[in-house]
C-alpha cells in the first residue's frame, strides 16, 4: 500500500487501481479498505479507484484525539494526490463522511452514497443514537472491543444468535481489531438526523442510493439527503438492502461518474 500523511501527521493507506478520472471509495463502519475491493475491481477499468484505510484501521495510523475534521482531512490529503477533478463514493457512515467532507470544502466534482445511516423518524430515535453512543463509550473506556463490535451489531438489527456466530468466524479478531473507529463512525453521525442546514452547502452533484428491500427509514433518509443538498438525486436499486451487491451497484455509479 502507498501512503500519503495527513495534516496531523497521520498516515493513511491507499491502494489505486485502473486509470482515468480519479475516484475515491470511502468505507463504512468495521471496515478497512479491502471491504470495497470487489466494488473497486468492478470499476477500476472505467476510473482510477483509490481504496484506503481509514484512520485507526488496516496500514492507516492514528493519532489522538480523534476529531471528524482530521477524516476530512484525510480524505483532503487524498485528493491532493490524484491529478484532476476526482469524485468519492461512500458507503453508510462513509457516506456521511463523504458528505461532510463536501461541506467542508474537500474539492470533490461528483459525490455518491448508498444509505447514510441518519435517523429520521422522531425524539424517540435520538434519545437511542444518544444511549448508543453513550454505552458505546463506557465499553470501549474499558477495553471491551468484543463488546464494541457485538453492541454496534445488536443496534443494526442482528440477532443475538448471529452475532454468536460471527463471534466463532475467523473475521472476528478483524472486527475487534477495528472495534475502535466505531466511536469514530458514531461522530461523524453527530446526533444521528440528517443535518439538512449542513448538506445546503454541497455544491456538486449528489446520488443518494438506497435499496429496494432496506427498511423504510433507512430509504426516507437517503430521500432527505437528497432533498437537502443543492443538486441531488435519489436512486433505488431493486431489491437490494444495505448489504449491496456491488454488480447491482457498480452499473449505476458508473453511470453517474462518467457524466
Amino acid at each position: 500500500m502507498t501512503k500519503v500523511i495527513s495534516r496531523d501527521g497521520t498516515p493513511i493507506a491507499y491502494e489505486r487501481r485502473g486509470e482515468g478520472k480519479p475516484l475515491i471509495l470511502v468505507g463504512g463502519a468495521l471496515s478497512t479498505g479491502a471491504a470495497e475491493v470487489p466494488l473497486a475491481a468492478l470499476l477500476a477499468p472505467h476510473f482510477g479507484v483509490v481504496t484506503y484505510d481509514r484512520r485507526g484501521r488496516g496500514d492507516s495510523g492514528d493519532t489522538a484525539p480523534y476529531a471528524v475534521a482530521r477524516e476530512v482531512e484525510d480524505l483532503a490529503a487524498l485528493v491532493g494526490e490524484e491529478r484532476g477533478p476526482v469524485s468519492v463514493y461512500g458507503m453508510s457512515s462513509g457516506g456521511a463522511l463523504a458528505l461532510e467532507a463536501a461541506a467542508s470544502g474537500v474539492p470533490f466534482d461528483r459525490i455518491a452514497v448508498y444509505e447514510p445511516p441518519f435517523t429520521v423518524v422522531g425524539p424517540d430515535d435520538r434519545a437511542a443514537k444518544s444511549r448508543y453512543s453513550a454505552r458505546l463509550g463506557e465499553i470501549l473506556a474499558a477495553g471491551d472491543r468484543g463488546g464494541a463490535a457485538e453492541l454496534f451489531m445488536s443496534v443494526v438489527g442482528l440477532p443475538p444468535d448471529v452475532v454468536a456466530r460471527v463471534r466463532e468466524t475467523p473475521m472476528w479478531p478483524e472486527l475487534e481489531a477495528v472495534a475502535p473507529t466505531l466511536a469514530y463512525d458514531d461522530a461523524v453521525m453527530g446526533d444521528g438526523t440528517v443535518p439538512a442546514e449542513r448538506l445546503a452547502s454541497v455544491r456538486p452533484p449528489v446520488l443518494v442510493v438506497d435499496g429496494g428491500a432496506s427498511p423504510c427509514a433507512m430509504r426516507e433518509a437517503a430521500r432527505q439527503v437528497a432533498g437537502a443538498v443543492r443538486r441531488g438525486r435519489h436512486r433505488t436499486l431493486t431489491g437490494q438492502v444495505h448489504d449491496v451487491a456491488p454488480h447491482v451497484l457498480s452499473p449505476v455509479l458508473r453511470e453517474f461518474f462518467a457524466e
